[in-house]
């Protein structure tokens, strides 16, 4: 089950009745040459994040637990790893590790890289439909199997009582245990950079029909 952060209005630890938690935080990323308009919303996302996280810590009490898709390596290697990665949720992580390792790892590397090769080979683009159709086989079992591992891997890691913090992307396909509550965190600036990304694409596209 999932809630909508914006739907919570101060809830009671006692009125919850599972005892393991997730707020999960969609992963969004800004390279170093993006559009200095992306770049601003970017910058605002996170900041909505961290205080959401913070507003549900105060509710249900404080993150024990950390995820981060991607990331093949938990404690101060995962942190490494993350400060690459993706600084924003790398900041937030840290906030939440002074004292102890909460993050952990959730990945499989061999699973990991098997996605992301196959993916990059579809950003390559076929000639022949019968090998792209085999290709795009190949990315969705290895992709089925990810995140069965991730689903396994969070219900292994999670105790009763856990507030897990995960970051993933949008769309993802992890299926979570019937006994864990997942609240949505999800900043209002989300649907400006959804629209801000549309435009864009739309924008792309008739460039190119113009230039055709």
């Amino acid at each position: 089950m999932s809630e909508e952060l914006g739907k919570i209005e101060k809830p009671e630890v006692s009125s919850f009745k599972h005892n393991r938690k997730v707020l999960q935080v969609p992963l969004i990323y800004a390279g170093k040459d993006a559009p200095a308009d992306y770049t601003e919303l970017f910058e605002k996302y996170w900041q909505q994040a961290n205080e959401m996280v913070e507003k549900l810590e105060n509710s249900l009490g404080s993150v024990t637990v950390i995820f981060h898709e991607t990331v093949s390596a938990g404690g101060e290697e995962g942190l490494k790893m993350l400060e690459t990665l993706s600084p924003k949720s790398h900041g937030i992580t840290c906030n939440r590790c002074k004292l102890d390792n909460r993050l952990k790892c959730i990945e499989d590397t061999d699973l990991l890289t098997e996605v992301m090769d196959w993916e990059r080979c579809l950003v390559m683009g076929f000639l022949n439909e019968k090998v792209a159709a085999k290709i795009y086989e190949f990315y969705s079992e290895a992709t089925r199997k990810r995140y069965q591992y991730i689903s396994k891997a969070i219900d292994e890691t999670l105790k009763d009582g856990d507030v897990a913090l995960l970051f993933i992307r949008e769309g993802h396909l992890v299926q979570f245990p019937l006994d864990i509550e997942v609240f949505s965190v999800a900043p209002p600036v989300l649907d400006e950079i959804h629209r801000w990304a549309r435009d864009r694409a739309a924008k792309r596209e008739k460039t190119q029909e113009q230039g055709d």
